[in-house]
């Protein structure tokens, strides 16, 4: 993808190659979650109930090299069914960079599901270049597991709710400590509700969309969550924020 990218801040404003903008989004050692959204100027994180209708191709530049970093993408079921997920393959230029850094070829990828309503014959699992993780509740049924164990790890991470600092333990014990994840705004009020999270990465779509759509986070319970400006990225109308957790 050609689209240009510039920095506002902290950084003079220049065109960003790959290799700029992948040391940018350099997570810090040790555990790291990080949530990656995009959202209309207005809050809609959906345009007719998909999240990807709202992001040009730097927002889609960006999503794609955010992977190479990450030991594990997270997503929601409902998320990976409504975007029309795949199996978590990266390019061959994404598999050589991370090889070259010691790192996996691909990363793991993660699903949440509590009732795990997921098929084990979809290319998520089928196609699957490493095995996937599927974290669920205590109470999911039993011939869902049975369906899937032959083909992902079936983790229980909670009773009647997701436990995030369960799934982040988990995930490290297993070495995989930065966990990169894409949604959906119901695992991402799970995480906020938990106070697991460290940072977001918010692109601002340069559109209004009115309509019923939802917010980025859903949860029963507000969770006020204090974080510090990071970066900004401008492509054209877009912005590309990073946000911290503040100390």
């Amino acid at each position: 993808m050609s689209a240009r990218i510039d920095s506002l801040w902290p950084e003079a404003a220049s065109d960003l190659d790959d290799a700029a903008l992948l040391r940018l989004y350099a997570p810090p050692p040790g555990p790291w979650l990080r949530m990656n959204f995009v959202s209309s100027l207005d809050g809609a994180a959906t345009r007719q109930g998909r999240s990807g209708g709202l992001g040009d191709d730097a927002d889609r530049r960006v999503f794609e090299l955010l992977r190479r970093h990450a030991d594990a993408v997270l997503v929601g079921a409902g998320t990976a069914r409504t975007e029309g997920y795949g199996a978590m393959l990266l390019s061959e230029e994404a598999q050589d960079w991370r090889e070259a850094r010691g790192m996996g070829s691909h990363p793991v990828f993660v699903l949440v599901s509590g009732s795990l309503r997921l098929d084990p014959a979809s290319p998520i699992f089928a196609e699957a270049p490493v095995r996937p993780i599927v974290y669920t509740l205590a109470g999911a049924p039993a011939d869902r597991r049975s369906g899937l164990a032959p083909v992902a790890d079936v983790v229980d991470a909670g009773g009647a709710a997701l436990d995030p600092h369960a799934v982040r333990a988990d995930l490290a014990a297993r070495g995989l400590v930065h966990v990169h994840a894409e949604g959906g705004p119901t695992l991402f009020g799970a995480i906020l509700a938990a106070d697991a999270l460290d940072e977001l990465l918010l692109t601002l779509a340069p559109t209004l969309e009115s309509g019923d759509a939802g917010r980025i986070a859903r949860d029963p319970a507000a969770a006020p969550t204090r974080m510090s400006l990071a970066g900004v990225l401008r492509a054209g109308d877009e912005l590309l924020l990073r946000y911290r957790r503040a100390p």
